[in-house]
């Protein structure tokens, strides 16, 4: 049974008081287009790193496969197996000639999805949708954001038929066509139901991932099935004003405890990605201690925001004014952030979900 977790109250009283001053505007950087990524390196892990240590306040230029010149024996790299499914879809409305682009979200039950659609005001309440001779859905519900819930109908298995009439779906600031589907998956992705990828694990190859536990690197595994949340803009001027989407998670009894004697034995916690930071925050005690759960997590982490489990973090360079670069933020403050994402931008480092990557180490 999935138990829903309603944290916004939560993470609000733990944020400073001083985050309420903050508008979506101090989270904007300027970036030129042509450095927003739009085909992946390859190989994957010859894509850049920055390296931000704390500590020390400095910065380094280096290529992800150095990585390993940075992590210790015992360190625990927190990694979300979420896999993407081909999640955008067309079809037409019925009696309707024009095209309607469907992105799958996050499935409800056995045939219901919420979704989100492109032109979305053509999609009313009952409006039946087809998509091939085996695909038909109806919309049963509109709600919030233009969200709709639809009920598919379908002759064979769903995910067959999916597989073969879906897209990846690919960021919209991406206009390159993707050669290699499997070029949008983490090398560790296992479980379906995303509708974007966790792509901060986008740069792991196999080889590095045995260099890194061979090393002594150790490795949790955390499910956030990425849904509306990302897609979502903070259009709001109080940053306090805007409502985070739920995504699914869990986190079993193995990997609680992976994660748990990593925090009892004073090894760090090292999340790959912001949604294992999510997943993390999501469901630690306030001494940094984590419990087995499943369910939906809202929760917005912002500046002055007081991390509980997670001690470091890989990830890539996220768009401007959005809630992933706020959550950075909470990490180093707005100000060193926005200072890193301009030396990224004068170092001519590759942005968004198949750009380069960052490295903030030693987390206080």
């Amino acid at each position: 049974m999935r138990r829903k977790h309603t944290d916004k109250t939560l993470i609000m009283q733990q944020n400073d008081k001083t985050a309420t001053t903050l508008t979506t505007h101090d989270f904007y950087y300027d970036l030129p287009e042509e450095l927003i990524a739009q085909t992946p390196i390859d190989p994957r892990d010859h894509s850049r790193l920055l390296v931000y240590d704390r500590t020390t306040d400095t910065i380094q230029h280096k290529h992800f496969y150095d990585l390993p010149s940075f992590l210790k024996k015992g360190d625990l790299l927190v990694v979300n197996n979420t896999r993407v499914i081909p999640a955008r879809i067309f079809g037409h409305i019925e009696n309707h000639e024009s095209v309607l682009e469907v992105l799958l979200l996050k499935r409800i039950d056995y045939t219901h999805w919420e979704t989100i659609m492109k032109p979305a005001r053509k999609a009313r309440l009952g409006s039946v949708i087809h998509f091939c001779d085996e695909l038909s859905a109806v919309v049963t519900e509109i709600g919030e954001y233009g969200a709709r819930t639809i009920e598919f109908q379908f002759d064979g298995v769903f995910e067959d038929i999916l597989d073969r009439v879906g897209n990846m779906p690919l960021p919209p600031y991406i206009k390159e066509k993707l050669a290699d589907k499997e070029r949008y998956q983490t090398v560790y992705s296992k479980v379906e139901g995303s509708a974007a990828a966790p792509t901060a694990g986008l740069h792991f190859t196999p080889e590095l991932i045995q260099k890194l536990k061979d090393m002594g690197v150790e490795f949790a595994t955390v499910l956030l099935h990425i849904g509306l949340g990302t897609f979502r803009p903070v259009k709001e001027e109080n940053i306090l004003d805007h409502e985070m989407h739920t995504e699914y998670y869990e986190i079993d009894e193995e990997n609680a405890e992976k994660i748990n004697k990593a925090t009892r034995e004073g090894r760090r916690v090292i999340c790959v990605g912001t949604t294992s930071v999510r997943t993390l925050e999501t469901v630690a005690d306030e001494n940094g201690y984590v419990r087995a759960q499943k369910g939906d997590t809202s929760i917005f982490i912002y500046p002055g925001y007081k991390f509980k489990c997670v001690k470091a973090l890989i990830t890539n360079f996220h768009l401007p004014e959005s809630t992933l670069i706020m959550l950075v933020s909470a990490l180093v403050g707005r100000e060193k952030t926005l200072e890193i994402y301009n030396e990224a931008v004068k170092e001519r480092y590759r942005f968004f979900s198949f750009g380069d990557a960052m490295y903030i180490s030693d987390i206080k």
